[in-house]
């Protein structure tokens, strides 16, 4: 069984308000990570932290297990292990699960199914997604990596994960993965994206 993390604890200090309740598309980031979560896997926490209270109203009505960090300016580390933790009591037959951020606009079911499904094909451990010279986020982990992903510390992201276990790791092609939201310039060329495409 597949299980989803979504990490969206962070401040956004570079972008000056909080990127997980910024619109795109008719719903928040972090609705469309929802959504993408909900219609591939079955059970979904997402890792709320700094800007916990006003994320919240937005996803009350969400079909999502949500984990409060308040360890959250230790860096990803600790919300992966939040996340990790939670799921696993949630659904302790997880056998595999996908972490995710909540800045990747176009990180969609179709992206995940598709990580399930090159794991099945494969038997591969770890399938992350590639794109800009390097494997990354959304990243599906077999439970053998999950003591791993528990004991990440620091700013350690589960990037770490996929330097050390190389004969593990296989990639699916996600180019648009290069675009995330970090700052309000991001944010513009992403509005400014969507514009020029929805006029052709």
């Amino acid at each position: 069984m597949t299980g989803t993390i979504i990490l969206a604890a962070g401040a956004s200090t570079r972008l000056g308000e909080p990127k997980q309740c910024l619109a795109f598309g008719g719903k928040t980031l972090l609705q469309k990570a929802l959504q993408a979560a909900g219609e591939s896997c079955k059970n979904t926490v997402v890792v709320l932290g700094a800007h916990a209270k006003s994320i919240l109203p937005i996803i009350e009505k969400e079909a999502v297990h949500v984990v409060h960090n308040e360890h959250w300016q230790e860096g990803m580390a600790s919300s992966i292990r939040k996340g990790l933790e939670a799921l696993l009591r949630l659904a302790p037959q997880t056998t595999e699960v996908i972490v995710m951020l909540c800045d990747q606009p176009f990180a969609d079911t179709s992206l995940l199914n598709r990580l399930i499904a090159e794991k099945n094909r494969t038997g591969k451990g770890i399938i992350a997604s590639a794109y800009e010279d390097t494997a990354g986020v959304p990243v599906l982990f077999d439970k053998k990596f999950f003591p791993e992903l528990l004991s990440l510390r620091g700013r350690e992201g589960a990037k770490k994960l996929l330097s050390r276990h190389p004969e593990a790791l296989t990639t699916i092609p996600f180019p648009l993965g290069a675009i995330d939201i970090d700052t309000a310039a991001d944010y513009q060329a992403l509005l400014h994206q969507r514009e020029r495409h929805h006029k052709f």
